[in-house]
């Protein structure tokens, strides 16, 4: 009895010390003291053999903030198992970007893909499937861009480089300041400051780092920043403050919030609060356009469409900003959007939510219209890794910028990089000719257009006297051609270009449909222009010589998508009436069957109905004499087009 009293101590004690373990490790991941709680949790899940859910979630998106993918991805494996179909869309990025993260790329993809079966989201599963189709042609072809890290970088985090005049500001957490004795509690480093350092115009280089902006700076975080044109005003992201003291939501959760100063003599104003910061969100990582009139920025305000989603608003000569209006889904996505840039009407950004090679990455979309931008394409290697790669900035004549990696080949945490473009290395010339698909004769003045893999127009052509028509495309790409003309059905072709210059890619033509070719009018009614339609005697059975007729009609209506029909069907005045109205319409219905056999849409035949011997097209009625031929006119079927 003793021994089983001490058995049973001992194993309250050890699931009180287990709970009290657990309270300790939720604690530290709300208060986003996740160096801590990695280890807190660690110690609770290796004695508990059936965790919780929500335990399993913690710690895994504890190692996932402290970029640590391997590690995160023990317990999003673990997650997936236990929620299977029930795991939400952020953490099913969470968990194939820890895959990416170590670099296992198919399985990510297999995943990903299994989802989107499932789901059923074939919108999703063609852009998933596009993206990976132009990342895969990155591959294949050489990148225009050079790295190289620069010589300042410290062991902790540096990042979010931005043009000033011929200098740069970036943000450190360089232990450095009066407050190195405070720690962020989420990555155990220095709070972020604002930098300022000389720029070598030719290499690239920084060089003597100063504080930026002492007056201004607080006692925690201070970074991302982005500047007026004339450099007298700057925009920049800070911590939620009251009385220099950190303000924290009702989760306890201390927000960010965009500031905006005055910048003379290298001292800043006071600095002034943008109306749309909150206490209950996020708002962070500013950048103007080149003119100054437009801010954009991040946050996870509610009604966005993911972890944090890119916004933008108006900003007005006398200073004073519109209502911020989200990009939209094109841009962002069920993951995090952030780090802005805009410049030569494109907004470059990084995002873990498209396709990538692993963490965030960086993304271009170009920019037409007040918000439409293209689909987002990936900047390929060495600008994005499978570690977070973000801060891009470029210069305006798109040869050479900067940006920021946490990859494993860095010096510290997150470290600034510069890179120079070349220009793309070459081009390849795509010719052909257009026809008339029914005359086989030349079209003169057709377009051809040339779109990429993502469908965002690039170029286009008008075809000579002879058809022929020659364009120019970039080398080492997938293109769609799409050859139109008025009144003609227009026909795309996909091109896919080597890796070097090479003899022009021929032979690349087109024939197009004009629905006029393929009517005739008779009684004022346009309808489709084939031969008699025979049937055996007494039959309505479909014949060979019927098919072929038929066949026609098929092609017409998949031809041209919007024609619509009804089938009139009709005899000669031999036999009784009555008999003769029931095998017309017996033909007439068996000939819609045929049709709709080959995969035409029901709603495109409005009816089919036989008429006997009601509408003769001669003299031959009842008790006429007349010849075979004769009878032969009255003898058809007629596919009457109602809607085109």
């Amino acid at each position: 009895m003793k021994k089983i009293i001490t058995f049973c101590l001992l194993f309250c004690l050890t699931i009180s010390l287990a709970q009290s373990k657990l309270k300790k490790a939720d604690k530290l991941f709300k208060e986003l003291k996740y160096v801590e709680a990695a280890q807190t949790y660690e110690e609770y899940l290796e004695k508990e053999s059936n965790p919780s859910i929500e335990a399993v979630t913690h710690i895994a998106d504890t190692y996932y903030f402290l970029d640590k993918p391997r590690e995160a991805l023990t317990w999003y494996r673990k997650l997936y198992e236990l929620q299977g179909q029930t795991l939400s869309d952020q953490y099913l990025i969470r968990y194939t970007q820890s895959l990416r993260g170590v670099r296992d790329y198919d399985k990510a993809d297999e995943i990903t893909k299994n989802e989107l079966l499932k789901k059923r989201d074939d919108k999703q599963a063609s852009h998933f499937m596009a993206q990976k189709k132009y990342n895969d042609s990155l591959a294949s072809r050489p990148s225009l861009f050079t790295i190289k890290p620069v010589a300042i970088n410290s062991s902790k985090s540096d990042f979010g480089p931005a043009f000033y005049g011929n200098q740069l500001v970036y943000s450190s957490a360089k232990d450095t300041t009066k407050f190195h004795e405070k720690l962020y509690s989420w990555n155990q480093q220095p709070f972020l400051e604002l930098y300022v350092a000389d720029r070598n115009i030719s290499t690239g280089e920084l060089f003597n780092e100063l504080p930026f902006l002492e007056n201004i700076r607080s006692k925690y975080h201070d970074a991302t920043v982005t500047f007026t044109p004339d450099l007298k005003t700057i925009y920049y992201t800070t911590n939620t403050l009251k009385k220099s003291r950190l303000l924290n939501d009702k989760e306890g959760v201390n927000n960010f919030q965009i500031l905006r100063a005055t910048i003379t003599d290298g001292k800043a104003s006071e600095p002034e609060k943008m109306f749309f910061n909150s206490l209950d969100f996020s708002v962070g990582h500013p950048a103007l356009s080149p003119d100054g009139k437009w801010l954009f920025f991040v946050s996870d305000m509610p009604g966005g469409y993911g972890e944090t989603d890119i916004y933008v608003a108006e900003v007005f000569s006398d200073g004073k900003l519109n209502s911020p209006l989200n990009l939209g889904p094109t841009i962002n996505t069920a993951g995090r959007e952030m780090f802005p840039f805009y410049i030569n009407n494109t907004l470059y950004f990084s995002s873990d939510g498209h396709y990538g090679y692993g963490g965030l990455d960086v993304f271009e979309s170009k920019q037409s219209g007040k918000l439409f931008f293209s689909e987002p394409k990936n900047l390929g290697e060495p600008i994005n890794s499978n570690k977070d790669d973000f801060s891009f900035i470029i210069d305006p004549e798109l040869k050479f910028g900067y940006f920021s990696s946490n990859r494993d080949t860095g010096k510290g945490d997150d470290d600034i990089y510069y890179f120079t473009k070349a220009k793309a290395p070459c081009d390849q010339i795509v010719s052909g000719k257009v026809i008339n698909a029914k005359s086989k004769l030349s079209l003169d003045g057709a377009i051809v257009k040339v779109f990429d893999s993502f469908g965002d127009y690039k170029t286009e052509v008008t075809t000579l006297p002879n058809g022929e028509y020659q364009v120019t495309i970039p080398c080492g790409g997938s293109y769609r051609l799409q050859a139109s003309k008025t009144k003609f059905v227009p026909q795309e072709k996909e091109v896919i270009t080597g890796l070097k210059n090479q003899d022009q890619i021929k032979d690349v033509n087109f024939e197009l449909a004009n629905l006029d070719d393929f009517v005739v009018i008779e009684d004022n009614k346009k309808k489709v222009d084939i031969n008699p339609i025979f049937f055996e005697y007494d039959k309505w059975g479909i014949t060979p010589q019927a098919v072929i007729e038929l066949d026609k009609v098929v092609y017409v209506m998949n031809t041209f998508p919007k024609v619509k029909i009804k089938i009139e069907s009709h005899t000669d005045s031999r036999g009784k009436d009555l008999y003769n109205m029931m095998l017309s319409d017996k033909r007439a219905k068996a000939t819609q069957e045929y049709i709709l056999s080959k995969g035409i849409d029901p709603g495109r035949i409005e009816s089919a109905i036989g008429y006997g011997e009601k509408r003769l097209r001669n003299r031959c009625s009842n008790g006429v004499k007349c010849s075979d031929e004769e009878h032969l006119l009255n003898r058809r079927s007629d596919f009457i087009i109602i809607e085109e």
